[in-house]
């Protein structure tokens, strides 16, 4: 079996199950903003974290035309309210089209944010770490919600959060490697250092299967066609042989006669 089948099985395995919400797909609602005077990232770091994890989120749960990835976009989630907003770096919703918003509005939708992402940077972290932690799971409702430094060159910091069913909100506890396990999204999440300064947060099937990027996985369908050739080519020089080795044993049988 080769990997990409392999991981598309894995995939069907472990995608989560969930009900479709009650709402309708809205793309804008007139008089909320969707733009702000803030750049999308707060450094490259930022932005390679937030592009590398939105990148495998999407290819992740597109076969599921019903989970909605979101990136640095506004989440609005009182009406009437332009100011109860928030825009996390990375969210899914589940229950909800996959197609593309301005924002996020939750009672349209019929449907709340499963999981968050903040990846921390100097004007924001301390916001990151407490006052959206009650924001996030009990005001908005979100069930998960996880913070990440992506900068080498500050202390490493990945720490998630969740809603319990009586409402209590339980720091999660990271396993002997430092990864987190999210229970929504059905993913194991782990950093690794790049060589270039960038600590980034990944996911990984339960097994441990890494989910890959846009281009690794290009990467792994070139290294798949180049293998796919070399056997080609290899059954094809074994064949050549043997026909030789057959043309070579008539004409001295022929000889023998």
């Amino acid at each position: 079996m080769d990997t990409i089948t392999d991981f598309e099985i894995k995939q069907r395995k472990y995608m989560p199950v969930f009900p479709k919400a009650t709402g309708k797909t809205t793309v804008y609602i007139e008089g909320y903003p969707c733009e702000d005077d803030e750049p999308m990232s707060a450094t490259g770091f930022h932005g390679k974290q937030i592009n590398t994890l939105y990148d495998q989120l999407a290819r992740y749960f597109h076969p599921n035309e019903y989970v909605y990835v979101g990136a640095d976009s506004f989440v609005y989630y009182s009406e009437g309210d332009i100011t109860k907003s928030v825009a996390p770096d990375i969210y899914v919703v589940f229950g909800v089209e996959n197609t593309e918003r301005r924002s996020f509005y939750t009672w349209a939708e019929g449907a709340v944010p499963v999981v968050a992402f903040e990846f921390l940077s100097d004007s924001t972290a301390d916001q990151d770490r407490y006052e959206k932690v009650e924001l996030y799971l009990n005001v908005i409702g979100i069930q998960e919600y996880f913070i990440h430094q992506p900068e080498m060159d500050k202390r490493a910091e990945f720490r998630g959060w969740k809603r319990m069913p009586s409402g209590e909100i339980v720091e999660m506890e990271p396993d002997p490697e430092e990864g987190l396990f999210s229970e929504e999204l059905g993913l194991w999440f782990r950093w690794e250092e790049q060589p270039d300064d960038v600590r980034l947060l990944r996911p990984f099937l339960p097994d441990g299967t890494p989910i890959t990027t846009s281009i690794e996985e290009k990467h792994l369908k070139e290294a798949a066609e180049t293998r796919a050739a070399e056997e080609a080519q290899r059954r094809q020089e074994a064949e050549s042989e043997l026909e030789r080795l057959r043309v070579q044993l008539a004409n001295r049988q022929n000889d023998n006669t």
